[in-house]
């Protein structure tokens, strides 16, 4: 039998557990038949003078059974010589291989991404605490700025903020420029006035939903409301209409080198920043795209075959998910060569959209995990669905077909994010990325809905509802020329960004077809009045003209053309030879005759 060390202190041990006094008999005493396992367990408490880090002790020959030789007989207590001998390896580990042993553990449960990224599976509601910066601190609506200007009964108070007066006058001198280059008058000119009017019917018009109607049924005194053709003639708005820009013709060339939105661009900057201006926004910013539709012919007109309306100009959106209230904004101008290499579409929009709110929701075209980490960076969260395409997802989020019960839910972590993969329905996973929550609670209802997918739902629909109000009373019009569809959309977006600083600033209940209707007649108002003085003022003048003795004495007396060469036109002389009346279409050159008498 080979020795190893404290096998001198192991024999003690057995000795002293066999010592049985005389005075009890076999029959009584139990120790006699000691298993090997007592033996073994003894083991645990002996003291081995070896390395820290791990002991072994090889080669320790066991027997199955011992024999023990009573007391009686005389002979001394050794180890029992074993009857089927067999090798036995006894392994000690010290502290540091444990933790290496639970780290592999740890790395068994994990699940590694085509592209590296480690996710932990978590359990349900699991015990988190929320980051500072996700706690909403501050106030959202209006401004003191916009409080101290809007009036309560003026809604054009809150209009003017979003389209002020110097937006105003640089469209009066664009369009004042291309009318006199285009009729070689240098005299043509337009008021604010005017184009506040000129504006108030485009507003009329989306409210009484009738864009696709023409003029002339707008402008008829028969069938068009009153508000239009006292307001302004047809002919003047359709000038307006005509000869309106947005730029400066001379400028244009060098402009176009740098910004292909350069035709409208100065006045969509100096719409968002009024707007940014005016209203500060909630903890929750949805961020999505917006299709305005046309077809004019631009270098930026977008196809998308699942949208409603295929062609249109496109733009991304930043909008406040409590007030609707368009925050940030800006045109997909196609390639962007400004934009960093490396640097993906969706994080590049999504940057340059946000500053520092408190959470942002997108859908899956913007939402990764390098995105999150840049907003975490900016003490801003993002909450947003994911496609199952991407490399940086668990290997259980792109099975198709997998055991997972229906309404069940798992949870991984990957840092500072947490994955939820959601059974929502039978062959369909919902994915939703969060650097938000911490911990993911279930409801308890029937579905038992994830936390996180419960505050998606509620958070997601800022842009799809901010483009479903524009469209309902849009003022746009069909029009070959982008620039003017551009003005569209700011006018649309306008509105409701007005109306919304209205309602919260004054407190006042309005429906937003009242507030278009009210704004149309407020804008107009001054245009109307002067229109109604100059029209009085011509009246005057032409009664001066004119004497009561002359007018009552006139011969002259407008009647029907009785020849009918004409289109009935009006006559107010007679022929000659049959004294019929004639108008100058109907009557020859040299005397006053009509063509049959003269023939």
């Amino acid at each position: 039998m080979k020795r190893f060390p404290g096998s001198k202190k192991l024999f003690e041990k057995f000795k002293e557990l066999t010592n049985i006094n005389e005075d009890c008999s076999d029959t009584n005493s139990s120790n006699n038949n000691l298993d090997i396992s007592c033996v073994e367990n003894k083991t645990d408490f002996l003291d081995f003078e070896e390395d820290d880090d791990e002991i072994e002790v090889r080669d320790i020959e066991q027997s199955d059974e011992y024999e023990y030789e009573s007391e009686d007989s005389g002979s001394e207590y050794e180890i029992p010589q074993k009857s089927h001998k067999r090798r036995k390896r006894l392994r000690i580990c010290s502290d540091t291989e444990s933790d290496s042993q639970t780290e592999t553990e740890k790395r068994q449960q994990k699940d590694i991404a085509l592209d590296g990224t480690e996710w932990e599976e978590l359990g349900n509601g699991c015990v988190g605490r929320l980051p500072s910066h996700t706690i909403f601190k501050d106030t959202s609506g209006p401004t003191g700025y916009a409080k101290r200007n809007i009036m309560l009964g003026s809604v054009s108070s809150a209009f003017r903020l979003i389209i002020d007066n110097r937006m105003m006058s640089h469209i009066k001198t664009c369009t004042e420029l291309e009318a006199r280059n285009v009729l070689q008058k240098n005299d043509w000119e337009i008021t604010i006035e005017e184009l506040h009017a000129f504006v108030a019917i485009l507003y009329a018009r989306g409210a009484y939903e009738a864009r696709n109607l023409k003029l002339s049924y707008l402008w008829s005194e028969k069938w068009g409301p009153s508000f239009f053709h006292e307001t302004m003639s047809r002919n003047r708005f359709s000038e307006i209409m005509r000869f309106i820009r947005f730029d400066k013709k001379s400028e244009r060339s060098v402009r176009l080198r740098t910004d292909k939105f350069g035709l409208a661009s100065e006045m969509w900057k100096s719409f968002i920043d009024n707007s940014q201006a005016c209203y500060k926004p909630d903890q929750n910013i949805s961020v999505d795209e917006q299709l305005f539709p046309t077809k004019a012919r631009c270098r930026f007109l977008q196809y998308m075959p699942n949208k409603p309306d295929k062609f249109g100009i496109k733009f991304w959106l930043a909008v406040d998910v409590r007030s609707k209230y368009l925050i940030n904004g800006f045109p997909y101008l196609g390639k962007d060569e400004l934009r960093p290499s490396g640097v993906p579409l969706n994080e590049d929009v999504v940057l340059n959209l946000v500053k520092n709110y408190m959470n942002i929701t997108t859908d899956n075209f913007f939402t990764s995990i390098q995105l999150a980490k840049k907003l975490l960076a900016k003490k801003t969260s993002l909450v947003g669905t994911m496609r199952a395409n991407k490399r940086e997802l668990p290997k259980i989020a792109k099975v198709k077909k997998d055991n997972m019960a229906l309404f069940s839910t798992k949870l991984y972590k990957s840092n500072d994010t947490v994955l939820t993969i959601y059974k929502s329905k039978p062959r369909k996973k919902v994915l939703l990325l969060s650097s938000k929550h911490k911990s993911v609670k279930i409801a308890s209802n029937r579905k038992r809905t994830p936390e996180t997918v419960s505050f998606y739902n509620k958070t997601k629909f800022g842009v799809d509802v901010l483009d479903q109000m524009a469209r309902k009373y849009s003022v746009k019009a069909g029009s070959r020329r982008w620039p003017l569809q551009v003005f569209y959309n700011i006018l649309d977006l306008a509105a409701i960004n007005a109306w919304i600083l209205y309602k919260e600033t004054c407190d006042e209940n309005i429906t937003r077809k009242q507030f278009l209707f009210q704004l149309a007649e407020e804008l107009s108002s001054e245009y109307r009045c002067c229109r109604k003085e100059a029209s009085n003022q011509k009246q005057e003048r032409k009664a001066m003209d004119c004497t009561p003795e002359n007018s009552k004495e006139s011969p002259y007396k407008r009647k029907s053309c009785q020849i009918r060469l004409c289109n009935k036109n009006r006559a107010i002389y007679t022929c000659n030879t049959c004294n019929k009346y004639v108008c100058g279409k109907c009557s020859s050159q040299i005397t006053c005759t009509c063509k049959i008498c003269a023939s």
